[in-house]
């Protein structure tokens, strides 16, 4: 059974990753035609409702509990991460942004030690080496100073996602019986709230209605926004939160390779070999988990 539920947990990271990866050219198509905050506010905001709808029409529990911490999973995956990345895809290129964003399985492999008790161990430390050597190679660092505010925008985008990983961890520690969507919903709702006001005060032209905005909308609404929340979620339930995290590193590696084939931002040799690196480091991550069966919160692991 053990296993199984493991191997459910990756393939909901594969999907999570194939939608994050592809997002980023999305994201980056949207913001040709709106502010990043208008976006961002009709993103958050919207995919909170379409949540609530499904909440309702499963029969789901829709009362808000644990508000302080749902309001500071708002503020840290909502309006923090999903906002701060926005804002740096207007100033930066998409495949760089992705690569610096997901710096967050580093800050979580950080935090995740004192705070949740999950240390770095054999096979696992190589794959962090081949990971932050494929992140190096991505980034670039001999050219930070042509874009350096964009990137520390992505930077902060992934210490704060990075953040709310553990705090969502710890919620299900506390409150394993909290409902999954109903925990994805009120801090999605919550978190937009801050964006909205930015989005209604800060000075911007008008939202420029084409069909592909129209098109970006929805993408992040239904996919990237409520059910890429979802599927990250229910892998951090039932998997140590350091793994779930690295094992998400796919996602921009599908972002650099769909910022080239669509949007022209061809990556140089360094990148595309940071790229094999980064994989490298998801197939040792991904044989060190099954190999060992994570454990799983019996709470969790009914089926």
């Amino acid at each position: 059974m053990q296993k199984n539920i493991v191997m459910k947990a990756f393939a909901a990271l594969f999907i999570l990753t194939l939608i994050w990866g592809y997002n980023w050219v999305v994201m980056k198509l949207a913001v040709q035609y709106a502010s990043p905050f208008q976006f961002a506010a009709l993103r958050t905001f919207l995919g909170a409702i379409m949540l609530f709808i499904v909440l309702f029409l499963m029969k789901r529990p829709l009362a808000l509990k644990e508000f302080p911490t749902m309001l500071v999973l708002g503020l840290l995956q909502t309006c923090g991460f999903t906002g701060l990345l926005i804002w740096a895809l207007v100033e930066g290129g998409a495949g760089k942004t992705a690569v610096l964003s997901y710096t967050m399985p580093f800050w979580v492999m950080l935090f995740a030690w004192p705070m949740l008790g999950e240390k770095v161990q054999g096979w696992q430390w190589l794959a962090v080496a081949f990971a932050l050597f494929g992140i190096v190679l991505i980034f670039d660092p001999l050219h930070i100073k042509s874009d350096a505010f964009s990137m520390l925008l992505a930077l902060f985008s992934g210490i704060s996602w990075a953040i709310s990983a553990i705090v969502s961890k710890k919620l299900h520690q506390r409150a394993p019986h909290l409902d999954l969507l109903n925990i994805t919903a009120w801090p999605t709702l919550l978190g937009s709230l801050p964006i909205i006001f930015i989005a209604l005060t800060a000075p911007a032209p008008p939202i420029q209605w084409t069909n592909t905005f129209v098109l970006t909308i929805v993408y992040s609404i239904f996919l990237s926004g409520s059910l890429a929340w979802v599927l990250w979620l229910y892998a951090l339930q039932r998997l140590p939160a350091g793994v779930a995290s690295m094992t998400s590193m796919l996602a921009p590696v599908i972002g650099v390779i769909s910022a080239w084939i669509q949007l022209g931002e061809r990556p140089g040799n360094l990148e595309l070999a940071g790229m094999l690196f980064v994989a490298l480091a998801l197939v040792i991550i991904s044989m060190v988990t099954m190999k060992k069966h994570v454990p799983v919160d019996p709470a969790m692991g009914q089926e």
